[in-house]
């Protein structure tokens, strides 16, 4: 997959300063451009990895889900909690009718 973004104002290494007359810095940005690696790590083929595929990978890699603690009482309350926060903290833009098909998928694959 080839992810290319680019920066503006985070593009600290292009940042050009000046100094305006006033003697205030003035700080401009020039576009940059910068190459992701690819994926490492896939999602398990299974029922609802489309829906999950779909939502998820929105705002993160596959590797984040790879990465959360499996030592759970319950796996489902555990990804319930997860997609709860990513709705209500992060603003992940989820259909309710989805919801509990994303909890499912992780709650059997991970």
């Amino acid at each position: 997959m080839n992810r290319m973004h680019s920066l503006t104002l985070a593009a600290l290494p292009a940042l050009l300063v000046g100094v305006s007359r006033s003697g205030l810095a003035i700080a401009r940005a020039t576009p940059t451009s910068y190459r992701l690696p690819d994926e490492t790590a896939k999602f398990k083929a299974a029922a609802g990895v489309e829906i999950v595929q779909n939502n998820c990978t929105a705002c993160h890699s596959s590797d984040y889900i790879e990465t959360q603690p499996r030592a759970q009482k319950s796996k489902k309350d555990f990804w319930q909690a997860e997609v709860t926060k990513m709705i209500k903290l992060y603003g992940a833009p989820i259909d309710d009718g989805d919801v509990g098909k994303i909890v499912d998928y992780l709650a059997a694959n991970y």
